[in-house]
């Protein structure tokens, strides 16, 4: 199976995706693609010797359309069978994501449903919660709410901070999102639990 991946930053999560994509595993990365020519996920790309893309979003501004449709020239040019958004942080449309429906994967950093959007960690903070976490799902057209394929739980200490609880739950994304990825590469789309 053919995996592209699309970042707009460091990459840590594609990292975590690549180097678990060896050996017997089903799958293989074919692209990292990002939003950001600067993104700095592309170097770590390419030091693993995965091709790479940029499609800079800045000069669409205003049009999503138009920049889907230069996203998806490397993107089809790579012939991938899954997409495994990693840090990409631009919302993608309806059309797009319908044209692949069943083939894009995200993670959230928050135990979906709950925290969909941005400053996840400083929502469960607010609201007092005892556990937060991350979320691997199919991606649809709503905003972080396609069918949850794995979580992983952590707890939220008295002491968290957004930054504290955040670098707690990256280390649980970088658990979580290979383990999901193996399994729906085996075709097994059962929801994944870590503790």
């Amino acid at each position: 199976m053919r995996v592209a991946i699309l970042i707009s930053g460091g990459g840590s999560n594609m990292v975590a995706l690549a180097d678990s994509m060896v050996g017997d595993h089903p799958a293989r990365p074919c692209l990292v693609l990002s939003n950001d020519p600067a993104a700095a996920g592309l170097v770590r790309a390419a030091e693993r010797g995965i091709a790479t893309a940029a499609v800079d979003h800045r000069p669409f501004r205003g049009d999503r359309a138009a920049f889907e449709a230069a996203l998806a020239d490397p993107l089809e040019a790579a012939r991938p069978d899954l997409i495994c958004l990693a840090g990409f942080m631009r919302i993608l449309t309806a059309p797009f994501i319908d044209r692949r429906r069943g083939r894009i994967l995200n993670i959230h950093p928050s135990l979906l449903p709950k925290y969909r959007g941005l400053d996840t960690h400083a929502r469960a903070i607010a609201a007092g919660d005892a556990e937060a976490g991350c979320s691997v799902h199919e991606v649809t057209p709503e905003l972080d709410d396609g069918p949850v394929l794995g979580q992983a739980r952590v707890p939220v200490a008295p002491d968290d901070t957004p930054a504290s609880l955040a670098a707690r739950v990256l280390v649980m994304e970088h658990r979580l999102y290979p383990a999901v990825l193996r399994r729906v590469a085996e075709g097994d789309r059962t929801p994944l639990r870590l503790p």
